[in-house]
């Protein structure tokens, strides 16, 4: 499992490729690809504990329908409101309003589970944890 701290011996892409999503969405960038909205916003959000956000910014600009403004403010939106990554099953709801598809292998429940193929920072899971108590408690 790929850690941001891990990136002093490998490089961002390299941990990001640790999930199926995010080498799925960095592969189609490469080639120039428009993900859509939710593939983008997905990609910030996920992204943005690996990057930096002249990375993450360079990496959205290849997409052929978003310019660097564009990603520049959503890097600064999703930082802003410290998204969390989004669970398999909000990226199959994303998913089902676009056409690029965000995860590669939807029948495969393994497949989109960014939490299960990445580590992220503690403070996300610290936040996801605070959510529920909050959610349980109402």
């Amino acid at each position: 499992m790929a850690t941001a701290t891990d990136l002093k011996t490998a490089s961002a892409e390299e941990a990001l490729r640790q999930s199926d999503v995010m080498a799925h969405l960095l592969d189609a960038l490469k080639q120039g690809k428009d993900i859509g909205h939710y593939g983008r916003l997905v990609f910030a959000m996920v992204a943005r504990h690996f990057m930096d956000e002249n990375e993450v910014v360079s990496w959205l600009k290849k997409d052929r329908d978003f310019s660097e403004e564009q990603a520049r403010v959503l890097f600064v939106q999703v930082q802003g409101r410290d998204y969390n990554p989004p669970k398999r099953a909000k990226l199959l709801e994303y998913q089902a309003q676009q056409d690029f598809p965000i995860v590669p292998n939807p029948e495969d429940p393994d497949s989109g589970n960014l939490y299960r193929d990445l580590k992220f920072p503690e403070h996300v899971y610290e936040h996801i944890e605070e959510y529920y108590e909050e959610k349980a408690g109402a």
